[in-house]
């Protein structure tokens, strides 16, 4: 039995029983039998059904939003903004299938008719996370089903009531039995599906330890993998940058969801001439938030996921300071701090360098360390010196120059005057230990299809 305890208060906002062994067994062969007859179905009318699901999250929109800060600990006035980043993301994968699905096909050549045409691979098996539980999990799922595949969802244990909400949508869509189904798996259970070559695809978003224990079950087996695996982001403020735009998105970028978020913005490096100003007014936004109940309309910033992850972040800052970091947020900004407490404070901290944990290591938690640098050679190197590449921002009023940094940066995404966003139309996709593979954009359907190359010859 999985029960959800609820960063608000400890209550147990609902349980749920383990997919018995029958259960699993019957979710993959209805997927099995109906994924034949739905690769034949016309693109059209899969991504009718498809939008039909997208309008049926959008109805629950008002239930849901309470029902994620009880979860998982956002504050209610931004669950509903998930809900709708969830049906852009959707539709604009539904809109662009036809030209990203469609034959390529080479230059004429006399006699022959030529073309590569995108088939689907199967059964992609989706693995969504908590932290941004439609976002996600939205990646793969709409765009699998719209190539013409069945999609089975395992759910983090801590957001299980969004897998029920995506199987409430797609069944008020009418979608073909056994094309889309939640299952409630522990991690055995979610290895030997991998393991059993019934499913063709395997999509990932969680930690590099998770990853592995994935790559690992999956070996030998010959199936994809799609695994985002973290990030440690970085953002530079150039001697150019418009000040007061950068401090407030790049503290947007590092505190919001209590910085759980794997593109989250966990360390600043500023042009030495900005240095004190920057700090200050990342200090002066951090202490703007409105901190407690998730619940409470009135609430700006609520827990982190668990005590045990805030205790995490807690030991990290800990460290830092023992090796010679400076907290800046006043001690009396907010309520005081404890052990063992989902309730975790932002903080900005200084004298900060890659020594420390704070800086290498991937943080999930409303913390940013900032250090000064003194050219764009250094910070460049100072944001490569990473295990982790998912995206990078740079702030500056020169295009070229965010184009010429971008080029020399380890990582997925080069983010200018913005940060911790995912533009549909742009590929996901991370460097070194954040992962592999792609979703979103056109490139995101060609680890959900294989191809098949059409070589026709005619002979008189």
């Amino acid at each position: 039995m999985v029960k959800i305890v609820s960063p608000v208060d400890g209550s147990v906002v609902a349980e749920r029983p383990y997919a018995t062994p029958a259960e699993i067994d019957t979710a993959l062969s209805d997927a099995h039998r109906a994924r034949t007859k739905w690769r034949a179905t016309p693109l059209a009318e899969r991504a009718r059904f498809c939008s039909l699901a997208v309008d049926a999250l959008l109805a629950m929109a008002d239930e849901i939003a309470p029902e994620l800060a009880w979860q998982m600990g956002r504050p209610v006035q931004y669950g509903r903004n998930e809900v709708l980043r969830t049906a852009e993301r959707a539709r604009h994968m539904i809109e662009i299938a036809p030209a990203a699905l469609a034959d390529h096909v080479p230059a004429p050549l006399d006699r022959f008719r030529r073309f590569i045409r995108r088939e689907p691979l199967g059964t992609v098996f989706v693995i969504a996370p908590w932290n941004y539980p439609y976002l996600s999990a939205v990646n793969s799922v709409f765009p699998a089903l719209v190539a013409g595949n069945a999609v089975v969802l395992k759910h983090a244990a801590q957001t299980l009531l969004v897998g029920e909400r995506f199987q409430a949508a797609f069944d008020r869509a009418g979608l073909p039995h056994g094309l889309f189904r939640n299952l409630v798996l522990d991690h055995e259970q979610t290895a030997k599906i991998i393991r059993s070559g019934r499913v063709h695809q395997v999509n990932f978003t969680g930690s590099v330890a998770a990853g592995r224990e994935i790559e690992t079950a999956a070996a030998g087996t010959f199936i994809g993998t799609g695994l985002e695996l973290g990030g440690k982001d970085p953002a530079y403020i150039r001697a150019d940058a418009n000040l007061p735009y950068a401090i407030e998105n790049v503290a947007d970028g590092a505190f919001f969801n209590s910085g759980q978020s794997c593109c989250a913005v966990e360390r600043v490096y500023v042009h030495k001439q900005h240095f004190d100003r920057v700090v200050a007014g990342l200090v002066d936004f951090a202490c703007k938030y409105v901190f407690g109940n998730p619940v409470d309309p009135k609430t700006t910033l609520g827990p982190m996921v668990r005590g045990g992850a805030a205790d995490f972040v807690r030991g990290q800052i800990r460290e830092a300071v023992g090796q010679g970091a400076r907290r800046m947020i006043p001690n009396d900004a907010f309520p005081s701090d404890k052990s063992g407490s989902p309730y975790l404070a932002p903080e900005v901290l200084i004298n900060v360098n890659h020594d420390m944990a704070i800086m290498r290591d991937e943080t999930f938690g409303p913390v940013v360390g900032v250090m000064p640098v003194e050219s764009d050679e250094e910070a460049i190197r100072l944001m490569n010196d990473s295990p982790y590449g998912l995206s990078a921002s740079i702030w500056t009023q020169d295009t070229n120059a965010a184009e010429r940094i971008g080029e020399q940066i380890e990582t997925g995404t080069v983010y200018m005057n913005r940060c911790d966003y995912l533009d549909p139309a742009l590929a996901w996709t991370g460097v070194k230990d954040t992962g592999r593979g792609i979703t979103l954009s056109a490139l995101g359907y060609s680890s959900l299809t294989r191809v098949k190359s059409f070589h026709l010859r005619q002979v008189e």
